[in-house]
């Protein structure tokens, strides 16, 4: 009865939906692109394959490890990777070009979904970190197709967001084949909320798996050298509206003590890329955009990451790293990705996404935490300034990283069970 009264009010809502996409398309057009494959009216690209639906970009670059291991073990099995946004799928292509087929996972309309099923035939799905649709998921049942969500996290206030509609969540996890959880705390909410503990398994986190090529750290030296020279910089990564003002103020700070000093502000979201540039000019900084390319001039005081799936790139490039989402309340992004090249990570004290993560890398020292652009332009004149204390920490945080992985194998052998 509630599943049936969710699939009613996503029929109530479909015009809102809409709405939203085409308010969102404003400043990213692919938004409004491709509407029959979310509404389940195109076909999907391939039949009896394994499904893995990661929601954006971040869930597609966690999820690159086990996708690859699944490509490896079952080399004759087609994947498709499904995203809901538009810079998910463009980092599908990114990491994978013509090697897994990609489409919009359509709206979690009970008919749309259980016609979906039925064209795809897949083998498996894999759902990731918290991507738990309903009739998704009750329609695999259905037609018995195995569900495995890996990777999962679920923080104390999603925990609480989910308990508010037992009888709809108790049934939804009771239909999951198989669980990898991130953290034992992350795999007891979700016993708590109704799954059952047999089918729950402790994997860690494949962000911990990041792959990190020696050539690559060479390669970002040498690209450093010919980008920013001698310069000292500071990246603001995934940083939010709320966050971009921030992270200029402090840079304002640190440039009386370091003149030279640059700050590569990256945006979480494309479309406010124009607003992080538009926020820097009125502070009156001289900036550029990454986009730009070439030798930067001595004169530019920020630069704006406006390029897609560059993110680590840029932190290799720069001395210390802000993860962004934590100063304010969105839960933060993976502090994994700058502490895996051995840079010293700042991150405010919203954290839950990430809860674990953080914890382990602030207590392994790897980590400071800040909690407003006072404590974040002091902690940088710390490190810019102790250049050995941040570089021990960057190694601290790298050897959290390294301790931590085999993640992806633990995942591939409980998906491996389903097939």
């Amino acid at each position: 009865m509630n599943r049936l009264l969710y699939s009613l009010l996503l029929v109530v809502l479909l015009p809102v939906v809409l709405l939203y996409l085409l308010w969102r398309s404003r400043k990213t057009p692919e938004y409004r692109q491709r509407l029959g494959e979310r509404l389940g009216w195109s076909r999907p690209p391939v039949e009896g394959a394994i499904l893995v639906h990661c929601a954006s970009m971040g869930e597609t670059l966690a999820a690159v490890p086990l996708i690859r291991a699944l490509q490896s073990r079952y080399p004759d099995t087609p994947v498709l990777v499904t995203s809901f946004t538009p810079s998910g799928s463009e980092q599908v292509r990114k990491s994978f070009g013509d090697s897994v087929h990609h489409g919009y996972l359509p709206l979690d309309l009970s008919g749309v979904m259980r016609r979906y099923l039925k064209r795809l035939k897949p083998q498996m799905v894999v759902l990731m970190e918290t991507e738990l649709w309903p009739n998704l998921i009750h329609h695999c049942h259905t037609q018995k197709v195995p569900v495995m969500l890996a990777n999962a996290r679920m923080s104390e206030r999603s925990a609480r967001g989910y308990g508010r509609f037992p009888r709809l969540t108790r049934p939804m996890l009771g239909k999951l084949d198989a669980v990898a959880a991130q953290s034992g705390d992350d795999g007891n909410r979700l016993v708590q909320l109704g799954l059952d503990p047999a089918r729950l398994t402790i994997c860690g986190s494949l962000k911990f798996d990041l792959p990190i090529d020696p050539r690559r750290l060479k390669d970002l030296s040498q690209a450093r050298h010919q980008w920013l020279g001698d310069r000292i910089a500071w990246c603001a990564g995934s940083t939010h509206p709320g966050e971009f003002e921030q992270a200029l103020s402090a840079h304002h700070r640190l440039l009386n003590l370091h003149p030279d000093l640059l700050l590569v502000l990256v945006p979480r979201h494309p479309e406010q890329f124009d607003s992080a540039h538009r926020l820097s000019e009125a502070a009156g900084f001289v900036t550029a955009r990454r986009s730009e390319g070439g030798v930067l001039p001595e004169r530019v005081q920020v630069v704006i990451g406006d390029t897609m799936g560059e993110l680590l790139s840029l932190y290799g490039m720069t001395d210390a790293a802000f993860v962004g989402g934590s100063l304010i309340e969105r839960g933060g992004h993976n502090p994994l990705e700058p502490a895996a090249l051995a840079k010293p990570v700042l991150m405010g004290p919203h954290f839950f996404n990430f809860q674990e993560i953080s914890r382990t890398l602030l207590q392994a020292g790897g980590m400071v935490l800040v909690h407003d652009t006072d404590e974040l332009a002091e902690q940088l004149e710390h490190l810019l300034s102790l250049r050995n204390q941040a570089e021990q920490m960057g190694h601290q945080g790298q050897r959290v990283v390294d301790t931590n992985r085999g993640a992806t194998d633990r995942q591939l052998a409980l998906a491996a069970s389903l097939l």
